[in-house]
């Protein structure tokens, strides 16, 4: 048999383009990236190679100078992506977040001024939801968005931007109560702004600063940063869609692509996991002859294999549910929680066959053990997504009477 989790039903043109990923991934991030990590250095190189692979463009339609690309080939690739280094995973899936809600909710406007400029790279994408103290709890935020003429002035402090420093445009979720009748829904109160900025950390522009890196235990070399907003003054055309009150639909919506994506990087990180696992277990001896010939490793390595084929189909399926234009909440909250769970499990036992290198800098495997924990709270907890599950099931299984 072939490697783990293949794909049928591609096209030869996902086949090719998983084919040239993987080629990258191969020659250009696995090389190289525990020594990125270690230093915790933005891969401008291979952010740049990406760029002219033309991912960033991947999902943008040709119109607009994008691949017109479906969510699955997009999850294949950050699947390869996130094999080779989950960082730089991280770098493109907030920008395809922003340029698949601009593609969804946008105004024509919004979308022949941002769309080419994303689908080069020359325009990155970064969006925020979370802010300091509501964590998974959308509907508590209190940064607010107040009409001042042809603008609204917007104050307050988001928390956890991927590319917050790197990115030179950010979808920001605020409060705009105006013209609310008082008793609203929260969630019916909310609008996504469009900010442009200057890449870097500091005051980026009047009204906007982004604090510098936030120092994590792993996901390192991608900025993740804090955004706070004094007396940001945003334009009014610059509301996505240009209505308020539709940004916490709009920010779910892109919230499904981005929970496809976090599966997809899951499974990479599982997969690159299982091929040191099963590597590694065929150099080492013990007693006279490699692990890999002692039952107790084959049974772990077979409920390795089992975990990343288990996850990759789901992840497979979330994508083709959502590329048919149908709800994926259901089948997204399940990929990303299977995967994100089954990759801290696969890395886990990884480490174990690794025994104490696992436990060196020098061994790929100690970097993803660090990262895979992120899986387990992007994009929205195991808790939350067993909340979406459950609520899920329950509408399509409610007894009548």
């Amino acid at each position: 048999m072939g490697r783990l989790a293949q794909t049928d039903g591609l096209t030869d043109i996902q086949r090719e383009i998983l084919a040239t990923v993987r080629e990258f991934v191969d020659k250009e991030i696995i090389p190289v990236a525990t020594e990125l990590e270690h230093r915790d250095e933005y891969p401008t190189r291979i952010v740049e190679g990406l760029k002219e692979l033309g991912l960033f463009g991947l999902m943008i339609p040709e119109e607009y100078g994008g691949l017109g690309e479906s969510l699955l080939t997009y999850a294949l690739c950050v699947e390869e992506i996130a094999r080779g280094w989950m960082s730089v995973s991280g770098i493109i899936n907030t920008h395809f977040i922003v340029a698949y809600m601009l593609k969804q909710h946008g105004t024509q406007e919004q979308r022949e001024y941002f769309l080419p400029r994303m689908a080069t790279g020359d325009v990155r994408g970064a969006f925020s939801m979370s802010e300091p103290g509501l964590g998974s709890d959308v509907s508590a935020i209190t940064s607010k968005g107040v009409r001042d003429g042809d603008d609204y002035v917007l104050n307050g402090q988001k928390m956890w931007l991927t590319n917050g420093g790197s990115s030179t445009l950010v979808a920001v979720l605020c409060r705009t109560d105006e013209g609310r009748p008082e008793g609203t829904a929260p969630h019916k109160s909310m609008t996504t702004f469009l900010i442009e900025k200057e890449p870097g950390f500091g005051q980026v522009k009047p009204g906007l600063t982004i604090p510098g890196k936030i120092d994590k235990m792993g996901y390192k070399g991608v900025d993740t940063t804090e955004l706070i907003m004094d007396g940001l003054r945003v334009p009014a055309d610059r509301v996505l869609g240009g209505a308020t009150g539709r940004g916490f639909y709009q920010m779910m919506d892109g919230v499904e692509v981005g929970r496809v994506n976090v599966a997809a990087r899951g499974c990479g990180v599982a997969q690159r996991a299982f091929e040191l696992g099963v590597s590694y277990a065929q150099q080492r001896h013990t007693f006279g002859k490699p692990i890999a010939q002692h039952q107790a490793i084959q049974f772990k390595l077979a409920e390795m294999a089992t975990k990343v084929e288990a996850a990759h189909a789901m992840m497979v399926n979330a994508a083709r549910k959502k590329d048919s234009g149908r709800r994926n909440d259901l089948e997204a909250g399940m990929a990303k929680y299977l995967a994100s769970e089954y990759c801290k499990e696969v890395v886990e036992d990884a480490f174990r066959i690794h025994g104490g290198y696992g436990f060196s800098k020098e061994y790929e495997i100690e970097r993803l053990y660090r990262e895979a924990p992120m899986l387990l709270i992007g994009e929205g907890t195991a808790e939350i997504q067993k909340m979406i599950i459950g609520r899920r099931l329950l509408e399509e299984y409610r007894i009548q009477g």
